[in-house]
């Protein structure tokens, strides 16, 4: 889209990370306001639908996945470009098809504490934890989790290659710890290759107003679930934890026109659905299906 050991290991990346290289000069995304100032008040909103396939194991059927996420940050200057950001998100996946016995919505209701270095609207370097429940229908203390998710970028050619590298972790993902990062490359002001993991893009801008994405997503988010009793004997589960993950590709079109809002509307396949029961070592797969979204941003 998640151990005082892992934090530990974090923040001990970011603050070796950004000693070696220095403050980012990561002018990867234009920025829509003056160079010396950034946004502070940050509003996002998707909703992408994917339409129905069928389950690997027949016993399952089919079924469809409809996501929605709302978010709101603010930003709080600390000094020079280093702000405290502080804001809420609510996520939930809706699920259709046959009836199985898998959940037929997962939701996670949760807030954003980070630390970040920001240059012309990029966080360049971040820590962010998000602390709040992560669930099916009831809210238990079981539910709560705290991902915690860091970054740096190291320039390896002033203005033109950078080095992203990071981890995430979280209480009830597999991994507990895992790692992403990759190289970002700007080849010209309307040309760039952010080769990141889990989200890596081609981004084309031909103008201030456009832009064109071939993306990649690598979706994981884990909750607890309740009952889980499906229709194949050897997954009949109760408060157990699920990760479940839609990995897409696809292209996605952004306009920016309107001052501090950007539209998006994208398309494309999302390869695989997993609800991985991990712990119960069952893991459930749909085959290919196309999916559609749309997006809005705003930023002031």
């Amino acid at each position: 889209m998640k151990s005082i050991r892992g934090l530990f290991i974090l923040l001990l990346l970011a603050a070796a990370t950004s000693t070696l290289a220095g403050p980012p000069a990561f002018e990867a995304q234009p920025s829509p306001t003056p160079s010396d100032e950034n946004s502070r008040d940050l509003f996002s909103y998707e909703t992408t639908y994917t339409f129905g396939s069928d389950f690997k194991e027949s016993k399952l059927g089919d079924g469809d996945s409809l996501y929605n996420d709302f978010s709101y940050d603010h930003r709080f200057l600390i000094t020079g470009k280093w702000y405290f950001r502080a804001g809420v998100e609510y996520e939930r996946y809706d699920f259709g098809g046959t009836d199985n016995g898998l959940p037929d919505h997962l939701q996670a209701a949760y807030g954003h504490l980070a630390i970040e270095y920001v240059s012309h609207d990029f966080p360049g370097i971040s820590l962010e934890l998000d602390p709040g429940v992560y669930f099916q229908d009831n809210v238990t203390g079981d539910a709560f989790d705290i991902p915690i998710k860091a970054y740096t970028t190291i320039p390896l050619k002033k203005d033109k290659i950078f080095a992203v590298v990071g981890l995430g972790w979280s209480l009830y993902q597999d991994p507990i710890v895992a790692p992403g990062g990759g190289i970002i490359w700007i080849f010209s002001d309307k040309l760039r290759l952010q080769a990141v993991f889990p989200k890596p893009a081609l981004i084309y801008q031909p103008n201030d107003d456009w832009e064109l994405r071939i993306l990649g997503e690598l979706n994981y988010t884990s909750f607890r679930t309740d009952d889980v009793l499906t229709t194949e004997r050897k997954l009949q589960l109760h408060n157990a934890v699920v990760q479940y993950s839609e990995d897409r590709v696809g292209v996605q079109i952004g306009y920016t026109g309107i001052k501090h809002l950007k539209l998006i509307a994208g398309a494309g396949a999302t390869v695989e659905r997993n609800f991985d029961f991990f712990r119960a070592h069952q893991s459930k797969r749909t085959d290919p299906a196309p999916y559609v979204r749309i997006a809005a941003e705003l930023r002031f």
